[in-house]
């Protein structure tokens, strides 16, 4: 098992508060950030919760309400967590420990953070309490709520939450209403739909925040609307209703607070640490790599798939959505393999045939089910592709937000983990932190990846936003496709934007060739860098960056370094400095980046090799939606 804690320091303080109006104060191990909460009588409200959040002495949320919103059943109605409140006690704890997940952007993550759990009942119902837990860490704030068991209501029917956020006036949000949509900067008012969380926030006092949601496992799906009637203030909006018993414990709410934007990307181990460590004993099954995905569903196609994968050191080949039929007909049976007529009229693919000889080569194989297939015949086809050989099951187009269908996959998730089987969960789905807990989620979609050609301004968004949350699986595709006869289908940014991409966006399994196939390469020297580059890291760092205009990342493997730098629509000129490298050691750095017409390729990509050592800087002349990637090795 490659999980372990280490418990540094823990301690706990237990008081009894005796004035109702004396605010509780809970601040981060390093100082900077203090949350404070509070119960009083505010805009109408009588004796609501409240909480702020200060950065270094700078406001990042303005007092925000907090509670619950209950439904009314068959005319008899729970009390909403709303008002009448009143403080029963408090205890304080500490806790700094490490550990070490299966795989991740960093070999080694550091839980650290004050914890304060607030233990509250409603005036005039002695029988209910709510704690709400609230931890602070240098990283951010967050706080949920919690049912304790025989002291609230045998069910819990809840409608809505009234969590909210208050911003200074000037706060600008990164938009998306949707989890495959582009972004826009938009100011906290006017908009014509909620928001796709993490919303990641510019403050005028020149701070960066981040209101995300972890361990959203058996619940319904956050997302943000702007609050009615309160300027510049988003209140949390749920997909549905959650009905439950208690004990039962609500997502973690997230607001990150950083400087700069870079440093968002880097602490985004506070959702990994707000979920429960590995159930999974033994992960040795639970192998990272590098796919190509076979797209003609034939005996050849699979075939030289398996070769191009074992000469460009690929760790799998997948079979996308057509291998069992039609993948949106209930009738379909994905305990067959019948090829889609639509997909390949010959339906000359033996996929045993291919699993076995994939094995032969020591690659692995993963497979698509449609949620219509998964949601009929899950129990039974785990066990079944298990025998088969398969590694892992990309769940397509699953239902996301309700409290059923979000309880139903991460179930399915367990249920893949009892088989050994990987999972990558595509469609609208977006991360909480689930991965820590049942690391064979090795990655999900939840983003508009190239399988929609966004352009480059929209990829330099990314890093800031979506990848917060966690793995995107991006679906990278290098080589001009156009699809269906639409001319303006086809990659939007330059080759070494995309080789760049492979180090910046991360996913434990990387779809490399998206929409290419074996036949489309023709000698270009500069897919090297696909085939050393791996998938998962021992160390990150953000160079440097600009949400929407640039980003330089650099990632350690082993000995190794990997560098992607990427532009947005617009080129530029940058210099990126080499710290990250050990003092005393000599490397030697491979440079990839667009060179032109004079290079005789059809990409078009230079490669420079040169000696480098920490403190040295590299020069780049990016082209407009262009890129450089650079590889580090150590040499003697």
């Amino acid at each position: 098992m490659k999980y372990f804690i280490s418990i540094i320091l823990y301690f706990s303080i237990t008081h009894t508060l005796f004035a109702q109006n004396t605010p509780l104060v809970l601040q981060s191990p390093d100082q900077k950030l203090e949350f404070t909460f509070e119960i009083k009588n505010s805009e109408g409200l009588q004796q609501a919760m409240f909480y702020s959040i200060q950065y270094d002495g700078k406001e990042v949320v303005k007092p925000s309400q907090l509670g619950i919103l209950h439904k009314t059943r068959n005319g008899w109605n729970t009390p909403a967590w709303s008002e009448n409140m009143e403080f029963i006690d408090s205890e304080e704890s500490s806790k700094d420990t490490t550990w070490q997940p299966v795989y991740g952007e960093r070999s080694t993550v550091r839980d650290h953070y004050n914890e304060m759990t607030i233990r509250l009942g409603m005036k005039g119902q002695t029988r209910r309490e709510l704690i709400v837990f609230v931890r602070a860490y240098n990283e951010g704030i967050a706080f949920k709520y919690h049912y304790p068991e025989n002291k609230s209501a045998h069910i819990i029917d809840i409608e809505n939450e009234l969590t909210s956020f208050a911003f200074e006036p000037g706060t600008k949000g990164y938009f998306s209403n949707r989890a495959q949509g582009e972004y826009e900067l938009l100011p906290l008012s006017d908009w014509e739909n909620e928001s796709e969380r993490p919303l990641t926030l510019v403050l005028p006092n020149g701070l960066y925040a981040c209101v995300a949601e972890a361990e959203m496992v058996n619940y319904s799906r956050m997302r943000l609307v702007l609050a009615e009637g309160k300027s510049h203030t988003l209140k949390v909006n749920l997909f549905g209703g959650v009905t439950e018993g208690p004990p039962f414990t609500t997502p973690w709410r997230v607001v990150m607070v950083a400087e700069n934007p870079g440093d968002l990307i880097e602490n985004n181990d506070i959702i990994l640490n707000l979920n429960p460590p590995s159930k999974i004993e033994n992960t040795s099954w639970i192998r990272p790599g590098k796919v190509i995905r076979e797209v003609t569903l034939s005996d050849a196609g699979a075939k030289a798939c398996v070769d191009f994968a074992v000469e460009r050191n690929l760790q799998y080949i997948h079979f996308d959505a057509g291998w069992y039929g039609h993948e949106y007909y209930v009738a379909e049976d994905a305990t067959t393999i019948t090829v889609d007529s639509l997909r390949n009229p010959r339906r000359d693919l033996d996929l045993h045939k291919a699993i076995k000889y994939a094995k032969s080569k020591g690659i692995g194989v993963l497979v698509y089910v449609n949620h219509r297939a998964l949601e009929r015949q899950l129990d039974e086809i785990l066990p079944l592709y298990k025998s088969w050989g398969i590694d892992g099951i990309k769940y397509g187009f699953v239902h996301a937000g309700s409290h059923r269908w979000t309880t139903w996959l991460h179930e399915a998730v367990k249920k893949a983990a009892d088989h050994e089987l990987m999972v990558d969960i595509h469609d609208v789905y977006r991360p909480t932190g689930f991965s820590r807990t049942y690391p064979n989620l090795m990655t999900q979609e939840g983003i508009r990846g190239n399988e929609e050609m966004p352009d480059a301004t929209h990829n330099t968004i990314l890093p800031f936003t979506r990848y917060i949350a966690g793995a995107g699986d991006y679906t990278v595709c290098y080589y001009y496709r156009e699809e269906f006869g639409h001319p303006k289908r086809h990659i939007q940014t330059t080759p070494a934007h995309q080789l760049a991409i492979s180090v910046i966006y991360y996913s434990p399994l990387q779809w490399i060739y998206w929409y290419d196939k074996p036949a489309d390469y023709q000698g270009e020297p500069e897919i090297e860098f696909f085939d050393h580059v791996p998938t998962v890291w021992d160390e990150t760092q953000v160079i440097d960056g600009e949400i929407g205009q640039y980003i330089a990342m650099a990632r350690k493997s082993g000995k190794d370094w990997f560098v992607g730098v990427i532009t947005n629509n617009d080129g530029r000129s940058l210099e990126i400095p080499l710290d990250f490298l050990e003092e005393g050691k000599k490397y030697k750095a491979f440079l990839y980046e667009d060179g032109g017409e004079k290079i005789k390729t059809r990409t078009h990509v230079k490669i420079e090799e040169k000696k480098v050592k920490t403190g040295d800087k590299i020069k780049m002349d990016l082209k407009p939606s262009g890129g450089m990637a650079i590889r580090i090795v150590e040499v003697e």
